[in-house]
């Protein structure tokens, strides 16, 4: 058995535990609320913490290994779900003051629900900005997300509470969501796995109020960790018609094939962004590490120039419409940012909106040529590193959070499945990382191409946040 700390283990490694009788579901449960307690207030990971309730469901776990008669692909693995995401009996604050009479969820959603179903062990609801509108995590409830690595850096976002409990053992596997980099940020600001799979891959429901760039995916500490949780979050609900058709495939097979002879176009910046230096150095090496496991390697930047103007299209209208629908108190209650975005959304006409619409089309087939001629594009998952917790923009002069993340939100508007994966630190010892892209539907080809790379350059996790009070 690992002498390693269980909340440390990866499910994979905790469910061979299991099996072989070398830990039960409640250490490790516990070990995991342990973490909780003694970083959360310094982190802000959770916003709800339901430890009696997981230690009940780590206990019913245990029973069932113990009578070799486990539930499901997960039993007994401690997970959590973002704040977005319904569980039933929890009530979803979305990261907002406009929340606070909302009851309890009445159902799981559909992630929730494969979770709970595979025998998960729940222990709480993540961190998000107010109903997930930007690329960092902090909220009117108070909630300032604080980076695993040092606690004066944001977390990223929006699922920037997940991020930060991967990173720091508080559970194994996380649902995330990401409509513009939701996922891919915080996952390279943290140092963690992120995968956001094609649309329509992990059923939805609701829908987002922000439409069809919306999707929810894994966030955890290895790829085949996140393999393993997308093969059950994946499985179908008829409550999400955009949903694809359930393939029943096990993502875990075929993940150590490998990346030789893989055609991979390389882009530094995507034509145009803007790269610091540390995140263009990290990237240049790990082209070297993709050539050296076989791929062939070559610059191309992909046709996705227009996609600033098309995401602004797309998501400030829909922030716009968001607020609309709340009443003149509850707009008072507001994030003044994604009160600031909503009004640029609420700026464009009719005839913009159809053009956008028109126009994601055409970037889409765009990019579904350019992946016919390559197996995957490689970039950085993110232009900078984790700069300051508690601001939207790095610079006092910048408008918006899609002002710096210009590498995530192209592949929502394309719909195409993207994973970050730890690629390095900077000088300042902050995480850096790797974003592969792949065709739609190629969501096993992304956590392959990711488990090789993974393989050839592992990277530690914190052992505690620079700057928490230990």
């Amino acid at each position: 058995m690992s002498n390693r700390d269980p909340a440390t283990l990866s499910a994979t490694e905790l469910l061979h535990h299991y099996r072989h009788r070398q830990l039960s579901p409640v250490e490790v449960t516990q070990a995991c609320l342990e973490r909780i307690e003694r970083w959360n207030g310094q982190v802000h990971a959770f916003c709800h913490v339901d430890g009696e309730a997981a230690l009940a469901t780590a206990r019913e776990s245990e029973a069932r290994w113990a009578a070799g008669t486990p539930a499901g692909l997960l039993d007994g693995v401690p997970v959590t779900i973002k704040d977005l995401v319904l569980t039933q009996g929890w009530v979803a604050r979305r990261g907002s003051l406009t929340t606070a009479d909302h009851p309890p969820a009445a159902a799981d959603a559909p992630a929730t629900a494969r979770l709970r179903e595979a025998g998960a062990v729940l222990l709480g609801s993540t961190t998000t900005p107010e109903f997930g509108w930007k690329g960092v995590t902090d909220n009117p409830l108070g909630h300032v997300a604080r980076n695993p690595w040092d606690v004066s850096r944001t977390s990223g976002g929006s699922s920037g509470g997940a991020g930060i409990a991967a990173a720091l053992g508080m559970g194994a596997l996380h649902i995330g969501t990401d409509g513009g980099g939701s996922i891919r940020i915080p996952s390279s600001f943290c140092g963690i796995v992120g995968l956001k799979p094609t649309f329509g891959r992990v059923p939805a429901w609701p829908l987002s109020p922000f439409g069809t760039v919306a999707h929810l995916g894994p966030m955890t500490r290895t790829v085949a960790d996140a393999a393993l949780m997308l093969t059950v979050i994946s499985r179908p609900d008829l409550r999400d018609w955009h949903a694809l058709p359930p393939d029943g495939r096990d993502y875990r097979v075929g993940l150590e094939d490998g990346i030789a002879g893989l055609r991979i176009a390389a882009s530094a910046d995507l034509g145009s962004l803007e790269v610091d230096e540390d995140v263009r150095a990290g990237f240049e090496a790990a082209l070297e590490v993709l050539a050296g496991l076989g791929a062939r390697v070559e610059r191309a930047d992909p046709p996705v120039a227009g996609a600033a103007g098309i995401f602004a299209r797309t998501w400030f209208p829909a922030a716009a419409r968001l607020i609309e629908k709340l009443t003149p108190e509850q707009r008072d209650l507001l994030d003044p940012g994604l009160v600031a975005m909503s009004g640029q959304g609420a700026q464009f006409d009719r005839g913009e909106l159809q053009d956008a619409i028109l126009a994601r089309g055409e970037l889409g087939v765009a990019m579904q040529r350019f992946l016919s001629e390559h197996d995957l594009l490689v970039t950085p998952s993110t232009a900078i590193a984790a700069f300051a917790a508690g601001i939207e923009h790095p610079d006092p002069a910048g408008q918006r959070w899609s002002d710096w993340a210009g590498f995530s939100y192209p592949f929502n508007l394309s719909q195409q499945p993207a994973i970050s994966v730890p690629a390095g630190f900077t000088k300042d010892g902050l995480p850096i990382g790797l974003q592969l892209v792949a065709a739609k539907y190629a969501d096993a080809l992304v956590l392959r191409a990711a488990r090789a790379f993974e393989a050839a350059r592992p990277q530690p996790m914190p052992i505690a946040p620079r700057g928490a009070v230990v």
